[in-house]
Order: C-alpha cells, then sequence, then structure tokens
C-alpha cells in the first residue's frame, strides 16, 4: 500500500513542468547529470564562436597600411560615430561592417581622414598673426609638398610618397640664379612597380607644380633605394621618350593584330606567329627653299617698269677774224641754205613737214643760225622685268614610318593518313606567296620605302600541356576547405553533443530503467526492452501517465512472477524507514 501512495504522489505532481523536470533528473546519477550540464555548455560555447566567425566575415576594409596618427583619428571618428570596428590579424587593416563601407569611408573623407602621414595646405589656415616672411614660405613649402604626396599617392601601385622640394631663394644677378630641383621617395605595394610612362607622368606631375621645375631635374627612388627616374631601356637610351617609345610599341601591336586577324581564317587561330619591327621617324624639321628663274621666254616676259631719255645740245663757237668786224651782225645771204634733216628728229619724225629755217632734234627746235657746230644728241632707255621666284615652306610630320620589317611563321598543315594519325604536311608555293600578299596587304607594304617581309613555313613544337591544377593545389579551393572544416568540425562537435551524450541522456529521462541490487534488474530490462520496442515502433513519446502506468505494470508482472522477491524489497524498504 506505501507503494500505491507513492506512485499516487507522482502522478499528482506529474501535471507541472518544474516538478516533471526535476522528477527526470532525480532518475540521473551525479556522473550523468555533470556529463550533460557540459555538453549543454559545449553546445552553447561552440555556437557563440560560430555567430562570432561569422559576424567577422561580414566585416570589410576600411583602411588599410595607413599611418599610427591617421589610425588613431580614424578610430576616434568611427567611435564618434558609433560605428563597430575592428583589427585585421596583422593590424594593418581596419575592418568595419560591409553596409556601412561606403558611408563611413565618404564620411571620414569630409574630415579629410585620411591625410596620409603629410600635412597640406591646411597648414596655411593655423597660420599666426604677424608671422615672418621665411616662415610663411616655409609653411607653403610643406603644404606644397604635402600635396604632392597626396596626389602621387593616388596610383595604384603607390602605397606611400614622399616629396622634398629644393627651392632656391630668387637673385637679381644671372650668374646666381639657381633652378630648383625635386627628390620623391616611393614606397610601392609588394609585387607592383612602375613603367616608364608612369615615371614620366610623375616628373611631369611635380614640374608642373613648382615654377622653373624642368622634369629632368626630378629624381625619382623606391622603397629600396633603386633610381626610377634613370631605368635602362633600349629605346630610352636611344633618345627617345616614354611616350615615343610607347607609341612604337602601339604602332607594331597594331599591324601584328591586323596580320592574325587575316591569318586565322585561312590557317586557323594560333597556327601563325607574327612579329614587326617598326622605325619611327621622330625628328621635327622645318624647310624655307626660295628659287630664282630666267625670264626670257618671250611670250611669258613681265615688265615690271621702262624708262626712255632723250637730249639734244648744241655749242655756239667763235668765228672770223677777231674784232669789230665779227662782232657784227651776218649779211643776209643771197641764196637759200639747205641743211640736212636729222632723222627722226623734229616735226618731221612726227609726220609735220620742217620748218624752213628752223632745226629740231631731241624735241629742241631753233633756228638753223643760232645752231652752232657739232651738233650733240643722246637717247637712252631702262627697261626693268619681273623676277621669277618660288618660295617653298616644308615642315614635315613627326611619328611617320621610315621601314617596316615583318616576320610570319606559319604552321604546318595537319593532315590524317591511312592509319587514323595526324602528320604535317607543308604549304605550297602558291600557299605561301597567297599568305605572303596577304601580309603585305595587311601591314601597309611600301618597297620604296625598303620595307621588307620574311614569310616561313614549319612545324611548330607541340609542348605537353599540363594538367589541370588539382583540386586540392588551387588556392580558392583550399581557402574554400578550409572554411568548410572549421565550420564542419563545429558542427561535427556539436552533433557529436547532440547525438553521443544529450540524446542518450533524454532517453534515459524519459524511458526511466529501474535497476535493483536484488538481482531482479535484469527481468525488469527484459520488460522494459520489449514495452521500449513497441513504443520505438509507435514512434510516439510517452507521458507521465504513461510511464506510471509502465512501472504499475511492470511491478503487477514481476509480483505475479516471483511474489518472493517482492517481498524482500517492500520487507528491506520498510527496514530503512524504520531505522
Amino acid at each position: 500500500m506505501a507503494v500505491a501512495g507513492t506512485e499516487t504522489n507522482e502522478i499528482a505532481g506529474a501535471g507541472k513542468p518544474l516538478d516533471r523536470a526535476r522528477e527526470a533528473l532525480a532518475r540521473l546519477t551525479d556522473k550523468q547529470k555533470v556529463v550533460l550540464m557540459v555538453s549543454i555548455a559545449a553546445i552553447f560555447a561552440l555556437l557563440v564562436v560560430a555567430s562570432t566567425w561569422l559576424r567577422q566575415n561580414e566585416f570589410r576594409v576600411l583602411f588599410s597600411n595607413i599611418s599610427e596618427r591617421d589610425g588613431g583619428a580614424i578610430i576616434a571618428a568611427l567611435e564618434q560615430m558609433n560605428v563597430p570596428y575592428q583589427f585585421s590579424n596583422s593590424g594593418s587593416a581596419i575592418l568595419v561592417p560591409e553596409s556601412r563601407v561606403h558611408d563611413v569611408r565618404l564620411r571620414l573623407a569630409s574630415q579629410g581622414l585620411p591625410r596620409g602621414g603629410a600635412v597640406g595646405f591646411e597648414l596655411m589656415e593655423a597660420q599666426k598673426f604677424g608671422i615672418s616672411q621665411f616662415a610663411e614660405q616655409v609653411n607653403y613649402q610643406r603644404g606644397l609638398e604635402g600635396e604632392l604626396s597626396r596626389t602621387i599617392q593616388s596610383i595604384a601601385a603607390v602605397r606611400a610618397a614622399r616629396v622634398h622640394l629644393a627651392i632656391p631663394k630668387p637673385s637679381v644677378f644671372m650668374r646666381e640664379d639657381q633652378k630648383p630641383s625635386a627628390s620623391v621617395l616611393l614606397n610601392l605595394y609588394p609585387g607592383r612597380e612602375l613603367d616608364p610612362t608612369q615615371v614620366a607622368g610623375i616628373q611631369n606631375l611635380i614640374a608642373a607644380s613648382v615654377p622653373q621645375l624642368a622634369p629632368a631635374s626630378v629624381t625619382l627612388l623606391d622603397q629600396s633605394g633603386a633610381l626610377l627616374s634613370r631605368k635602362k631601356n633600349a629605346l630610352l637610351e636611344a633618345g627617345l621618350d616614354p611616350t615615343q617609345a610607347s607609341y612604337i610599341h602601339q604602332v607594331e601591336a597594331s599591324i601584328i593584330k591586323r596580320v592574325e586577324d587575316i591569318l586565322a581564317p585561312i590557317v586557323g587561330p594560333d597556327n601563325a606567329r607574327v612579329q614587326i619591327a617598326a622605325d619611327i621617324d621622330f625628328s621635327q624639321s622645318e624647310q624655307t627653299a626660295e628659287t630664282h628663274r630666267p625670264n626670257t621666254t618671250p611670250p611669258d616676259i613681265s615688265i615690271r617698269s621702262q624708262q626712255t631719255s632723250e637730249s639734244a645740245s648744241t655749242t655756239p663757237t667763235a668765228q672770223g677774224v677777231p674784232g669789230a668786224l665779227s662782232n657784227q651782225p651776218p649779211v643776209p645771204a643771197t641764196a637759200p641754205l639747205t641743211q640736212p634733216g636729222v632723222p627722226g628728229a623734229g616735226p618731221a619724225a612726227a609726220g609735220q613737214p620742217p620748218v624752213p629755217g628752223q632745226i629740231n632734234a631731241a624735241g629742241v627746235q631753233a633756228s638753223i643760225g643760232s645752231v652752232g657746230q657739232p651738233l650733240n644728241t643722246s637717247k637712252n632707255a631702262t627697261i626693268n622685268y619681273e623676277v621669277d621666284k618660288t618660295i617653298r615652306h616644308v615642315k614635315n610630320a613627326v611619328g611617320t614610318i621610315k621601314r617596316l620589317s615583318g616576320a610570319v611563321v606559319v604552321n604546318q598543315r595537319q593532315e590524317i593518313d591511312k592509319d587514323g594519325k595526324s602528320v604535317s604536311k607543308p604549304l605550297s608555293d602558291a600557299e605561301i606567296k597567297q599568305i605572303s600578299d596577304l601580309v603585305k596587304e595587311a601591314m601597309g607594304f611600301n618597297k620604296d620605302r625598303g620595307d621588307t617581309v620574311s614569310v616561313a613555313n614549319a612545324p611548330f613544337t607541340v609542348l605537353d600541356k599540363e594538367d589541370a591544377l588539382p583540386l586540392w593545389r588551387d588556392p580558392e579551393m583550399v581557402s574554400l576547405v578550409k572554411e568548410l572544416l572549421k565550420y564542419g568540425a563545429l558542427a561535427g562537435i556539436v552533433a557529436y553533443l547532440l547525438l553521443g551524450v544529450v540524446r542518450p541522456l533524454l532517453k534515459t529521462i524519459l524511458h526511466p530503467e529501474e535497476a535493483s541490487d536484488s538481482g531482479v534488474g535484469g527481468t525488469i530490462d527484459v520488460i522494459a526492452g520489449e514495452e521500449g520496442e513497441e513504443d520505438e515502433g509507435e514512434e510516439q513519446v510517452p507521458t507521465a501517465a504513461m510511464l506510471l502506468e509502465q512501472q504499475l505494470a511492470k511491478a503487477r508482472a514481476l509480483a505475479q512472477q516471483d511474489p518472493r522477491a517482492v517481498a524482500n524489497i517492500i520487507r528491506e524498504w520498510t527496514g530503512a524507514n524504520a531505522s
């Protein structure tokens, strides 16, 4: 009857969740309780670690490779904006949540962060009143150096830059006048380098920022001390600047692409190798020529000016015996005097009859009596002809092609023989000539310019292609496997704790098996096993009433099978209570 009372109390308390939990835990031994609590704590710890790793993956780089001063200013700004942040494992990068990366960068940029470790023109904003001219000039130079450093750091390959300007004091004496110079130290990212065009660009950038600074006076070094502004290059050493060298490469690459495009449909892709060497003329020359030729062709003679002059003069001479008689007027002649006419003179020349007793010569008309002997006449004519002159001004174009040299190698034709094997056969002369003509047309061949083209037909050496990179050596696959192993290990540990530790303990709680030191435990285990198999087949979770009913059924069956054993158990319980 005592047993029945105890079972009745258990049924009454089975309705409360807390009492049921206490009852379930009471069925566990102390060792099982410790294992259960440790397992639950380990599961929670692993879940926390997994969530932390997932949260770390949601963070992205905000800034990397920044100076300590900028890092401190950025951290202070992030704390002011209540933005969570983390540091990378190496401590060289600041991480923020992925969704806020761009917003935080813009907000920090409005505050002038990061400053890049250099002070710019903001130094001029904090000048004190009454500053000296020397201090003002020094601050200006420091600000200019900082601004140039920031500009150079915007280049992708440059991690950090330091600019030093040497600006001499101006002088009124020409012999003491000195030109400015500059030196730049570049810290490049690992595995990155600057090509000659970028080096020349930095030199011109700094030269354009400082008055009277020539690009040749700008010296560039990298973090290893190597001189970048004097890199050896065959074209540069020949006197060409980086822009001209780049133009030559572009011309050659353009011609190579045109030749390859026209040969690909004929010989197939990757069956032709083309190389072009271009000789480009970058010389600048101007020529002015003035040519004079004789103007002697009668129909083409052009008269610029013409001048004609005629003159006549008479010189009176003394005649007769000196004295009074010679001074008297002559006696009139008794017979007419006829003077021979001058050809082309006077009115006769003009088509008018001569006046009797008058002479007309060189436009001068006088009486015959006043004309002495001899009579002097002169006639001058000056004619100026136009001069045939040609002026030619020639300015040669820069970057013209002086000569092209091309070399083309074509793979032999691949055919299948009778045995089904692939064999190489050379191209015919007609096919090679056709390819040569196409190459000449594609490259703009000019025989007068001295261009040359050589086409050869030879079998290509087939290199055994390396097998595809195995998955276990693929960096992306290795990284993915590491991530999967990391999370797989956590999932495996959690599954082991749940299935290997917690689940058996829960089964012990939900399917209690009473054991006794009197030896009846085997019989109870058999009965419980039969009932458990039936329950597992139904896949139903037993309630407290069902468990109580199962225990009562087991007790009745045991009492019927072995009443003496049950009586001994009850006697022991009664004796224990009495004592």
